[in-house]
Order: structure tokens, then C-alpha cells, then sequence
């Protein structure tokens, strides 16, 4: 199961992870009489992680306190997302949780849904 903190929020049908690659960093700066610029390198500063998938529930209420649940992550704290073929993402902070399309269907509710993680430390 993946799970967030060790928590199962997520239905797996349709569950997508892509990591990015890291990012670096630097700080440039001209300095006066030398043509061009100074750069300096301050090393990588993460990456940022896409997750995509759909959120099934029975009822309004119990979608509600499923998307209650997911967005209370967005506490600015790090948190670890693992996979089930035994991947795991530590350092994650949640920048944004989004249902980006909402279906009713015979067994309930479907929400599509996005969720970018920055993952502080690579």
C-alpha cells in the first residue's frame, strides 16, 4: 500500500508517482571592473515529486473526511511517503493538494486528485 506517514489515505487504482530530478542551486553576482559574473554554487536544493490519483468514496461525508485527512498535511512539516514496490520518499513537504475533477458514480463518489511534494533533501 502507499502510504503517507504511515498512513493509508490513498485508493491505489489509478495511482501515479513521478519523482523529478534534483535541482540546483547557485547565487550570481557582478562584481565591479570584472566582465561577466561571479556564480557560486550552493548545491542541490531538492526536487519536487507529482502525485496523481483517484479518491473513491460511498458518500459526500466520507469523501469530505478523506480529503480532510490528505490536506491536513499541508502542515509545512516533513513527512515520508512509501510505496508498495518498497520505495520510499523522505523529507516531504506538501505544497499542494488539488482534486482536479469530481465524478459521481454508481458505487459513490471519484475524485481526481494532484498532490506536489518538495523534497527537501535528496
Amino acid at each position: 500500500m502507499v502510504n503517507l506517514d504511515g498512513q493509508n489515505l490513498f485508493d491505489e487504482q489509478e495511482l501515479k508517482i513521478e519523482p523529478g530530478s534534483a535541482i540546483r542551486d547557485s547565487v550570481e553576482r557582478t562584481m565591479p571592473g570584472l566582465d561577466g559574473v561571479l556564480s557560486i554554487d550552493i548545491g542541490v536544493r531538492g526536487r519536487e515529486i507529482k502525485q496523481t490519483g483517484v479518491l473513491r468514496a460511498k458518500s459526500r461525508s466520507q469523501m469530505d473526511s478523506k480529503i480532510g485527512a490528505i490536506s491536513a498535511y499541508m502542515d509545512g512539516d516533513t513527512h515520508t511517503l512509501s510505496t508498495r514496490g518498497g520505495k520510499r520518499f523522505d523529507n516531504l513537504r506538501m505544497d499542494v493538494f488539488r482534486i482536479t475533477e469530481e465524478k459521481i458514480s454508481g458505487e459513490g463518489i471519484c475524485c481526481d486528485y494532484e498532490i506536489v511534494y518538495r523534497q527537501l533533501v535528496v
